[in-house]
């Protein structure tokens, strides 16, 4: 069996509908680089074998092999922190100052009947797919209705899901909580830890949003919880510097340093953000085994800080990355994650390399499968391992000619080279669309209702949309030139 050439025939979807599959792809994306002459054998929806291409075709005359030219077959993208619930809101946050959660997102989720969150996670889960994220955690909504129209969206559109259920048992205020209404809510902790954890998408998780919002007995028995059940426990933490203070100033202790206390770090916790840290909260999180979710994109679009993921990656702190809900591309997430590096710690040590490429392809397939405790299920192509994969169209003028591919996947590649998406072995998505639903038809759904889902929650945004800012800068300085004019005129 020859391996591929560019002069084979384009790869058509129907070719790809089969149980058992074996793909030639023209490269693969191991943990130890990209390699040709590779064969790629799928069934049952696991990876089976990986190996020489020939060795393989000889060992199976009872397939067709596929040959794909021009195709790097590359595992999934995994986003370890997501809110598939915001997918309505989008841009409404964009030009706001920091903690929108309080004055946008817990607003607009909380409005949130079971209908529109079914249809916000949905969403959310095919703009994820679009991006090449075959995973997402997400950490939890805040609306009322059942969790089950979130499953739903995961299992209609094909994407793995670590479903967060919040565990918040104090409305932001210090002190401790009702004990019969912590122990309400940790029941409804063990029925949603047991209720997914056979399923075939989705692995249960329990998160609470920031630590202050949850006594410290609520917050050990969430991530003890958690770790007896093999998943993980999620919060948010050290992201915005009022959050921070509000700490130091409530309990003399930064929020990393009050989750150690009450005995809520290990292994089993995952951390967002993890922006503003100390020495001694790095060396917490590397002694502890807990990890972090590193959203580079947030720190962009609206954090206070930027995590120092390449610190954390010479201390050996676990890490991912995640796009906080922000966009939902991860060639353009692991670009922001080099470059956030580059621009904050780079230019001044002089660093020209940054993690070299590779450091942020393994952190967002491996090392991200790693982080949410789904080590051992995705994150590599590996025999025994579900096929979550994509493949990605290397024919394209901007990796031609190809000299360091593991860069050029960071720096160069797109989302539209993301031919095919799979997950459990199964085709998922063909050159950006569903094969097997109605795309267009839920963006017709969410633009019906989206406007009144908004109008009704009480929002409130500090800034104007950008048409109406702009015209308040122009307006202002118009008024300036006149001021500056008269005053000539009066010297």
């Amino acid at each position: 069996m020859t391996h591929p050439t560019r002069s084979a025939p384009r790869l058509a979807p129907d070719r790809l509908g089969d149980e058992t599959l074996l793909l030639l792809p023209e490269e693969v994306l191991l943990p130890e680089g990209c390699q040709t002459h590779q064969a790629v054998l799928i069934a049952a929806g696991k990876f089976q074998e990986v190996g020489d291409a020939t060795t393989l075709c000889r060992r199976h005359p009872e397939l067709t092999p596929i040959e794909l030219p021009g195709q790097l077959l590359m595992p999934g993208l995994i986003d370890t922190h997501h809110h598939l619930t915001q997918s309505l809101g989008k841009s409404l946050v964009f030009g706001e100052p920091s903690e929108i959660f309080k004055r946008i997102w817990i607003p607009l989720e909380a409005s949130l009947d079971e209908e529109l969150l079914h249809l916000s996670a949905k969403l959310a889960a095919l703009e994820a797919l679009r991006g090449g994220f075959t995973t997402a955690v997400d950490a939890g909504t805040r609306s009322a209705a059942d969790m089950t129209a979130i499953t739903r969206a995961a299992e209609e559109t094909g994407l793995r899901c670590v479903l967060g259920m919040i565990c918040n048992d104090l409305g932001g205020g210090a002190g401790d909580s009702d004990p019969e209404a912590r122990t309400a809510i940790l029941q409804r902790a063990e029925r949603h830890l047991a209720q997914w954890q056979s399923h075939p998408l989705v692995s249960p998780s329990l998160a609470v949003s920031i630590p202050e919002v949850a006594s410290d007995a609520m917050l050990h028995a969430a991530s003890a919880l958690s770790a007896e059940a093999g998943g993980i426990f999620q919060t948010h933490v050290n992201e915005h510097l009022q959050a921070v203070e509000r700490s130091l100033v409530a309990r003399r202790q930064r929020p990393l340093e009050h989750l150690h206390a009450v005995g809520a770090l290990g292994p089993q916790a995952l951390v967002a953000h993890a922006t503003l840290v100390t020495p001694n909260e790095l060396n917490l999180l590397r002694d502890t085994g807990t990890a972090v979710a590193f959203n580079p994109v947030a720190s962009s679009w609206k954090g206070n800080a930027v995590a120092p993921a390449l610190q954390m990656a010479a201390l050996g702190i676990r890490f991912g990355l995640g796009t906080d809900g922000t966009r939902s591309d991860g060639f353009r997430l692991m670009d922001a994650a080099e470059t956030s590096q580059r621009l904050t710690v780079g230019l001044a040590s002089g660093d020209s390399s940054c993690g070299g490429g590779w450091l942020w392809l393994d952190h967002a397939t491996r090392a991200s499968a790693d982080a949410v405790g789904l080590k051992g299920l995705t994150g590599e192509i590996a025999p025994g391992l579900a096929a979550d994969f994509l493949l990605v169209d290397l024919d394209v003028p901007e990796m031609t000619p190809s000299w360091d591919r593991p860069w050029e996947l960071v720096r160069y590649a797109n989302r539209d080279q993301i031919e095919a998406v799979f997950t459990n072995g199964r085709l998922r998505l063909w050159q950006g669309w569903p094969v097997d639903w109605d795309a267009r038809a839920l963006l017709r759904e969410v633009r019906e209702a989206a406007g009144a889902a908004v109008e009704r929650a009480p929002i409130y945004r500090v800034h104007p949309p950008s048409s109406a800012h702009r015209e308040t800068v122009n307006g202002n300085q118009e008024i300036g030139a006149e001021l500056t004019a008269g005053a000539a005129r009066r010297t």
